[in-house]
């Protein structure tokens, strides 16, 4: 249950708190005050779209925060929900806010944290239901009345196994619509697979044979180069130039020297032993030297291979994904594909069956739902029937039409090849007979509007009697419904309110009447800035709000006024 609704800067409210009991609140006030903007403003808590345009002009931003109370069968829901987020705070308490900015972003929040908009939207949904006067127009909507009927009959076990199996049932169509598919080019797919697939195995790639190759080759082509450098640094390494000695002479000469010294002074024995390492040094460095010098290689031989070598690794590359391990991947990719491919006609007899058996049990399951919808449709229009009888609608007929349709790949049930979809094999639409004889007709082309608001209120009102749902908002749901009838109307919505907490924004007198909590919304000017605040009226304040919502505040509308709240206090003590 709602218990407290903040909101700041959104549309014209300003600063506004309210505080809510159970049972039945009722919204009174002119057209254009915020009754409806306060129910946009809950909306927003619950995870409704909003704009910027909700945005209070010269606001930054726009806070709604609400409080509820969980008490009632919704408390398991909830908690579970709030559970599998890591939201669960308190039990029995719930917190929900949005912030709405003026630069276009919004932030949804429960129980202080910042969680997705689907998130705070799946939790509103089991908290509060919202009817408003487009849900007239939802009414006539035949693809509509599938689902009211599935909420009425509660269904939803049977109805998610039956979406579950089709869901699968639906994959495995597809996954047969692709392998026929490859089957009809399995034939020419396979011959240029196995040819991809033997062009790259044949070329046995090694990833780092490439890198190693084209050293290899340098090496190759500058073999004469490479060649005379050696020769060149061996001889004045090791062998002297012309009239010039060595360095490995030179350098052994100075060690000798160094070492003599080192006998007549000791403090020379690190200098000379430096030498003698450096001369170590220089002799390694002729040695290795002169094996690099043996190991050069004249093979133009060598060098065409390579060559070739890399020429087919370039090939590669370019029909295969630009690089050498792109290369072995579409090897990998290739092999995988040839394998499906050469069992394509294994794999549609596999899947074909599957689909045979998920199809089977799919029919099994449509049957079930058929059968539960059925029993609820009649349950549903005796429900309905009694309701529209409490709305002066006495010879009003209502019919759930259940109807199946023949196709050549359907759902087999009880003889029959039905067509389905998602939801089943029923084709549901409401029919409603307004007068006697005149045969039941859609309620499209039957029902007037003052008829269509009384049927949605009777469908709502069955509805909602077996419905978890804690709170129940009615905005101006009593559109087209003139006072005549408005106690009824009241009558039903107070009845529902001893079982859910109902907040309904309403002009009829007669139904502002039974409210158990009654707020007054109105709107004033000051310093240029329109402004919505929200009264709660009790006592004469409210006989005067029931007598201006009659017509002017006379002494005539007042006792009106009076005996509407006598009537109201009489009816409610025998409900």
């Amino acid at each position: 249950m709602l218990e407290e609704l903040r909101i700041r800067d959104f549309a014209i409210i300003d600063d506004l708190t309210l505080q809510f009991t159970s049972g039945l609140v009722v919204f009174t006030g002119e057209t254009g005050a915020g009754k409806s903007i306060i129910l946009d403003a809950l909306g927003a808590i619950l995870g409704a779209r909003v704009d910027t345009t909700s945005v209070r002009k010269g606001a930054d931003r726009a806070i709604v925060e609400g409080f509820f109370r969980l008490d009632g069968p919704e408390r398991e829901t909830i908690a579970a929900l709030l559970e599998r987020e890591g939201l669960l705070e308190e039990p029995d308490r719930l917190w929900l806010g949005r912030e709405i900015r003026a630069e276009g972003r919004t932030i949804a929040r429960v129980n202080g944290r910042t969680v997705s908009l689907s998130v705070q939207s799946e939790i509103g949904e089991a908290l509060v239901d919202v009817h408003g006067q487009s849900d007239h127009l939802s009414l006539l909507k035949v693809r509509n009345h599938r689902d009211l009927l599935d909420r009425f009959a509660h269904d939803q076990e049977i109805l998610n196994t039956y979406q579950s199996q089709f869901k699968e049932w639906s994959l495995l169509g597809k996954q047969l619509n692709e392998l026929q598919a490859i089957e009809q080019t399995a034939r020419d797919r396979a011959d240029m697979l196995k040819y991809q697939i033997q062009e790259i195995g044949d070329a046995r790639i090694k990833l780092d044979e490439e890198d190693s190759l084209a050293q290899e080759r340098l090496r190759l082509m500058n073999a004469e180069t490479l060649s005379s450098l050696s020769q060149s640094a061996l001889v004045f390494l090791d062998e002297g130039t012309e009239g010039g000695s060595a360095a490995t002479d030179l350098l052994g000469q100075a060690a000798r020297d160094l070492a003599e010294l080192a006998r007549i002074d000791p403090q020379m024995q690190a200098l000379a032993q430096q030498a003698e390492d450096a001369l170590g040094s220089v002799s390694d460095l002729t040695y290795e030297l002169r094996g690099y010098l043996e190991g050069i290689e004249f093979n133009p031989n060598r060098l065409d291979q390579i060559e070739e070598r890399l020429d087919l690794f370039n090939r590669l590359k370019r029909k295969y994904g630009g690089s050498l391990s792109s290369a072995l991947a579409h090897l990998q990719t290739s092999i995988q594909e040839l394998e499906k491919v050469e069992g394509v006609e294994e794999q549609i007899k596999e899947v074909g069956l599957k689909l045979a058996q998920i199809k089977e049990r799919l029919s099994e399951s449509a049957l079930r739902l058929s059968e539960e919808r059925k029993q609820a449709a009649s349950q549903l229009a005796d429900g309905v029937e009694q309701q529209l009888h409490l709305l002066e609608m006495e010879k009003a007929r209502f019919q759930v039409a259940l109807g199946l349709l023949e196709a050549k790949q359907g759902l087999t049930l009880n003889g029959q090849t039905l067509a389905f979809d998602a939801g089943g094999v029923d084709q549901i639409e409401f029919l409603i007979e307004t007068n006697p004889g005149e045969g039941f007709k859609p309620l499209a082309k039957t029902a007037s509007g003052g008829e269509t608001s009384r049927l949605m209120l009777a469908l709502k009102t069955v509805l909602a009697e077996v419905d978890h749902i804690p709170t129940l908002v009615f905005d101006e749901i009593d559109s087209g419904i003139g006072g005549r009838v408005g106690m009824t109307v009241g009558g039903m919505l107070w009845s529902l309110g001893k079982r859910h907490q109902v907040l309904c924004v309403t002009h009829l007198p007669q139904l502002a009447a039974f409210g158990d909590l009654h707020f007054h919304v109105s709107k004033s000017s000051e310093n240029g800035r329109t402004a919505t605040q929200v009264e709660q009226l009790q006592g004469e304040a409210r006989v005067e709000e029931l007598a201006a919502m009659l017509g002017a505040s006379t002494s005539v509308t007042l006792e009106s006024a009076r005996e509407i709240l006598d009537k109201v206090a009489q009816k409610t003590s025998t409900i």
